[in-house]
């Protein structure tokens, strides 16, 4: 169930993504569970793994920015500006979802989180497995992040078709979370990138 992170476990769980199952894996902060965020089936098996409430969204990796015109129709004039600065990172910037993304990736709010990884061989992951990939972390919903492919199998001994050990996360905080959608923008979650970073970016002197 737990295979070392490799060029041929990537191309596993491509096989794996590509025929509506569920994997984990390390992304930039802590391991994460993996669909493909547009097979609405998939991203249900997600919800009834953790035993998810309704009514949160589920943040999504992309390998590169060229994936975004799958997820959005049209991106905030500020997300070239945050994401020239501020990623590839453990930064979530929320942005205008289709209308085609599953109920659970968006919960209904008409936009969707995404994120583009720091660590190249999570960005070569989620490219393998078709550019974008949903990433919220891999516990049931009451429980710790987990931060080891091990912690990840004690979790949920059943449910995951295949676990990827890319090794321990060493970071202590899950990604900021941005959203650009609102006026003004509005950090969700402060986490790994800190509010004065985004400030010298953009302007969050109204924030409540």
């Amino acid at each position: 169930m737990i295979h070392p992170d490799s060029a041929t476990t990537r191309k596993l769980a491509a096989r794996i993504i590509s025929d509506g199952g569920l994997i984990a894996f390390r992304t930039d902060t802590f391991y994460g569970l993996g669909v493909d965020p547009l097979n609405p089936d998939a991203v249900r098996r997600i919800k009834v793994l953790k035993g998810r409430e309704e009514g949160k969204p589920i943040l999504l990796l992309i390998a590169d920015s060229s994936v975004m015109t799958r997820l959005t129709t049209q991106p905030p004039r500020l997300f070239e500006k945050v994401t020239a600065e501020l990623s590839p990172g453990p930064l979530t910037i929320i942005v205008p979802g289709i209308e085609s993304l599953p109920h659970d990736i968006t919960a209904g709010t008409g936009t969707v989180g995404v994120r583009l990884p720091k660590d190249e061989n999570v960005r070569q992951l989620v490219s393998e497995c078709g550019g974008v990939l949903t990433a919220t972390s891999a516990n049931p919903a009451t429980m710790e992040p987990a931060k080891a492919a091990a912690e990840v199998r004690a979790y949920f001994p059943t449910g995951i078709d295949l676990i990827i050990d890319g090794g321990e996360v060493t970071v202590s905080e899950p990604s900021t979370v941005l959203d650009i959608v609102r006026t003004p923008p509005r950090i969700i979650r402060e986490g790994a990138v800190p509010r004065s970073a985004i400030e010298r970016v953009i302007d969050l002197s109204d924030i409540l």
